[in-house]
């Protein structure tokens, strides 16, 4: 059954947040937290695939990304992304919910996970890095830079042309024809909004400030043992398999799947794969 997908908005802390939903009103949640640079329409072929299960899917896009509007002088920081994340959880009184992390949505929902850790109920990690081996070599280097030396706004802004951006989808693939030109097309239409690119620099300065996280993020996973699925591409130039298999280190009984010939957008060359295992999980869920 293909899913019926409700695209809304709901006014947070002066921010209006665009999201899409689907599934039924009174069911479980999972929700779906993107990365960078897309949004929300990342998870439109997912929603799609999962459209016969029993759970309530919501994608909100954060402030700076898709459809979503901020107010003129937003602060771009990772604990204001997830700030408005809390708050929009708060808005659609979301009180229990499994959680979908890639990419910049690791920084973002485990925030929220560490901030209230009841709430979480299973988490399903797609190429989402929360440990130090799983920075490569390039990641580090980015995440090195520093807005006041002299070239590196430039090397940043690179990211958000269209080189940039069809680099984080293709490389690492093994057959680029599985990837659709029209990711990159609508992420670069969200990225040229007025004031979008100036977000965005700012997000990837603040990146290096997820690190002073890890720990307390890791301390969470030990703790709580929230059931873990982990579904990775191999060939991610910026998180390396590494990264996926240190979960195991704080939840032993973790799945943990690593694919071969996918990058970074890992759903959107192994969906066929992927989707199965995240159907499984959530059923297995309590």
């Amino acid at each position: 059954m293909i899913a019926s997908v409700q695209h809304r908005t709901v006014d947070v802390d002066g921010v209006r947040v665009a999201y899409r939903e689907s599934g039924p009103a009174d069911g479980p949640v999972l929700l779906l937290l993107h990365g960078f640079p897309t949004a929300s329409h990342q998870f439109a072929r997912l929603m799609d695939a999962l459209g016969d299960t029993p759970y309530r899917l919501i994608a909100p896009d954060y402030p700076g990304f898709g459809r979503t509007e901020a107010p003129d002088g937003f602060t771009y920081t990772f604990d204001r992304l997830a700030d408005v994340m809390e708050a929009f959880t708060d808005a659609l009184g979301l009180d229990r919910y499994a959680l979908y992390v890639f990419d910049f949505g690791a920084p973002v929902g485990l925030r929220l996970a560490t901030r209230r850790p009841n709430r979480v109920t299973g988490l399903i990690v797609q190429n989402g890095n929360a440990y130090d081996e799983g920075l490569s070599e390039a990641a580090r280097e980015f995440a090195g830079l520093r807005r006041e030396v002299p070239g590196n706004e430039e090397r940043v802004r690179g990211l958000f042309t269209l080189d940039g951006t069809r680099f984080q989808y293709e490389t690492g693939v093994a057959d680029t024809t599985l990837i659709s030109p029209d990711n990159w097309t609508l992420d670069l239409h969200y990225l040229g909004l007025p004031g979008r690119a100036d977000a965005q620099a700012d997000l990837a300065f603040d990146y290096a400030s997820n690190f002073a996280h890890y720990p307390s993020w890791q301390s969470w996973l030990r703790t709580a043992r929230p059931p873990v699925l982990v579904v990775w591409g191999a060939g991610d130039p910026f998180f390396t398999p590494a990264g996926a298999k240190a979960y195991l280190r704080d939840v032993p009984d973790a799945a943990v799947h690593v694919f071969d010939g996918a990058g970074h957008f890992a759903l959107e060359t192994h969906l066929p794969a992927i989707t199965p295992l995240i159907a499984t999980f959530l059923t297995n869920l309590p």
